[in-house]
């Protein structure tokens, strides 16, 4: 297996794991982002996002999709958006290879946190995540506005 950072070839492969995540968080239909997306978005000059790829014989098994964040209290942080792998090759150690990357890196950066999202009845997960040192915030709440409620609420105030 190797490690690798993606590239513009891993664009088909990148789409349709996040595509198979979507299906395993029980959202088969919310994915609407394209190849061109992935490729104006992380791909070209100052990306908004950066990967890393699991490679076994030529294959991308999994991913693990990264960008940067500013802390008021902490500095530069990484956020990592999602780390999937391939359900047909889940257990062969991919997983583990790209969090430890993502640690990795953010040690390389010097970041002062690295932070990332787990759903609450992803107990698997949870669980590697707390031995793996990591904190499992039950006190924060994640918040998000999607496009209807971006519309509404510029429409409402204007």
């Amino acid at each position: 297996m190797i490690i690798r950072k993606g590239e513009k070839k891993d664009i088909p492969s990148i789409l349709a794991l996040i595509k198979e995540l979507a299906v395993f968080e029980k959202e088969p239909d919310a994915v609407v982002i394209t190849e061109k997306d992935l490729e104006e978005d992380g791909f070209k000059e100052n990306p908004l996002f950066k990967t890393f790829v699991a490679e076994v014989e030529g294959e991308v098994i999994g991913i693990a999709l990264y960008y940067y964040r500013y802390s008021t209290w902490k500095g530069k942080t990484i956020h990592l958006e999602d780390l999937i792998v391939k359900e047909s090759k889940r257990g062969t150690g991919a997983g583990f290879a790209l969090y430890k990357k993502i640690i990795a890196q953010g040690k390389l950066d010097g970041v002062r946190r690295i932070e990332w999202n787990v759903l609450d009845w992803n107990t698997p997960a949870i669980e590697f995540y707390q031995k793996s040192g990591a904190k499992v915030l039950d006190d924060w709440r994640v918040v998000q506005m999607d496009e209807k409620g971006i519309d509404e609420f510029l429409n409402i105030n204007n």
